[in-house]
């Protein structure tokens, strides 16, 4: 970590401004991701959101941050961030045409009990009573929601936990390695990012994937596009560009465990757009499970 990254001074106003509003564009995004699942491929919607998005970022940089440049002063942490992130998306993603939004949400988010648990592995942080006890808090919060029987498990519920784990090492690296990286900076590496990986994600699920009408999504052949994909992908592009920048600076700007706290609006979001979206109404065991994983994250970020 640099003597800047040291010295500069948090901004908690403008972290938890900046958190709020990227996970009611993440939501609000994860939700239409869900609803054209069945209309376009997880790749194509990489690729193209993020084409539109990189030109947007270029501009602004070129306009109003002259001065800044578009290398990133710690480029492997950078693209190591934005891999993660990516991974993360895919791997989301293909969750969400298998399970309710509200259900893969409370799963996404016990990400604040990864980011305790990998803190005290990577950053040498100690997790405490507390932190335990809000990891089994959070576990049992999920076995409420994903009620595991024999017959009703869905092996697609166990994405978003994988995707947890990567965001929040994706968080820790922007807090710890990338925390004097432009946002703009960040978000332009990681939409170039998205654009490989979805290149590249086509090409593997060409050469790899039997693509059956169940697993369409993840189909090589990007779909024809009318109206209303068109407009869902500039949609789906202000969403990832007004994320992307947020996530980077409401981590840079504040202590993860407090942005954390407030991430947590994410599984409220959801909620309201799978009622919005889907008619989709959590019941009383899955309401449960969500409030204790939210207690949860809340006791990790607050030990």
């Amino acid at each position: 970590m640099t003597a800047a990254t040291e010295t500069r001074k948090d901004n908690l106003l403008l972290a938890i401004s900046a958190i709020l509003l990227t996970v009611l564009m993440l939501s609000l995004g994860d939700a239409l991701i869900k609803k054209v699942s069945a209309d376009l491929v997880v790749w194509q919607i990489f690729v193209l959101r993020s084409l539109l998005a990189i030109p947007v970022v270029l501009i602004v940089l070129k306009v109003w941050f002259r001065q800044i440049s578009l290398r990133p002063r710690a480029l492997g942490w950078t693209a190591l961030r934005s891999l993660m992130l990516a991974v993360m998306w895919v791997v989301y993603y293909i969750s969400l045409p298998h399970l309710e939004l509200s259900v893969a949400a409370a799963s996404f988010y016990t990400l604040p009990i990864f980011i305790t648990l990998f803190s005290a592995l990577f950053v040498d942080e100690k997790v405490g009573k507390l932190g335990w006890l809000a990891v089994l808090l959070g576990f049992g919060g999920v076995a409420l929601v994903l009620k595991p029987t024999a017959g009703d498990f869905n092996l697609y519920a166990l994405l978003p936990l994988l995707s947890a784990m990567l965001y929040a090492l994706a968080m820790i690296l922007t807090r710890t390695k990338c925390r004097d990286e432009h946002p703009l900076v960040l978000s332009g590496v990681l939409n170039l990012t998205f654009i490989a990986v979805g290149l590249a994600g086509a090409l593997l699920s060409g050469l790899l994937i039997d693509v059956s009408a169940s697993s369409s999504f993840l189909s090589a052949s990007w779909t024809p596009m009318g109206g209303s994909e068109l407009i869902a992908i500039v949609l789906l592009a202000v969403a990832i560009l007004t994320a992307s920048i947020g996530t980077a600076i409401a981590y840079q700007a504040g202590p993860s465990s407090v942005v954390a706290t407030f991430d947590f609006a994410y599984v409220g979001f959801a909620v309201i757009w799978g009622f919005v979206f889907f008619a989709e109404a959590p019941d009383a065991v899955s309401l449960s499970g969500i409030a204790l994983i939210v207690l949860a994250g809340v006791i990790a970020v607050r030990k």
